[in-house]
């Protein structure tokens, strides 16, 4: 199996960085769901650095995809290239997949960013303001919305870059073997 440099970073990017953020959110919305009101008692350690881990994936995908794996995709193709090395062009080429990009790849730029900006927000009401998660209905309400909110946000934009990442990958770079041998 062989892998561009361009392909591990996307991969990196998506499964590793995005994959782990979703589950990250999932697991703190059912954290949210469980927590008991009634405890005065700050954040467990282990439920602060959960958060800060689930916040800093969130971001690094958000920002790697932005400012790595975006600039990849949308590089300008030289007349007469071979549009499979230059993602959007090969997209916007035909109509059959032009919606790709006019659809996948507006939310992916924009709504994105919203997934890690609201569980930012979920952790620092966690982490700083745990008396008012513990004391007021609304605030718990509000930050569970949010956690979901991010959820759904990073679920599409993590299902919209993957389709399009089958229909037009990023590649090229430098070439890895993973598993086998070269022949």
């Amino acid at each position: 199996m062989e892998l561009t440099y361009r392909e591990l970073v996307t991969a990196l990017h998506g499964m590793l960085f995005g994959g782990f953020f979703l589950m990250a959110l999932f697991g703190a919305i059912v954290l949210l769901l469980d927590a008991k009101r009634e405890s005065p008692a700050p954040t467990p350690g282990w439920q602060s650095f959960y958060l800060l881990a689930m916040v800093t994936l969130g971001w690094a995908a958000v920002l790697s995809g932005a400012y790595i794996i975006y600039p990849w995709y949308r590089a300008v193709a030289p007349p007469g290239a071979d549009l499979a090395l230059f993602p959007k062009a090969l997209l916007t080429a035909h109509s059959s997949t032009a919606g790709w990009h006019t659809i996948g790849m507006e939310w992916k730029e924009h709504v994105a960013w919203i997934a890690p900006m609201a569980a930012t927000m979920v952790a620092f009401v966690l982490l700083k303001h745990r008396a008012a998660w513990n004391g007021h209905r609304q605030v718990r309400t509000t930050v569970l919305g949010f956690a979901a909110a991010a959820f759904l946000a990073a679920a599409i934009a993590g299902g919209w870059g993957a389709m399009i990442n089958k229909k037009a990958p990023v590649q090229g770079g430098l070439t890895y073997q993973i598993l086998g041998s070269a022949k």
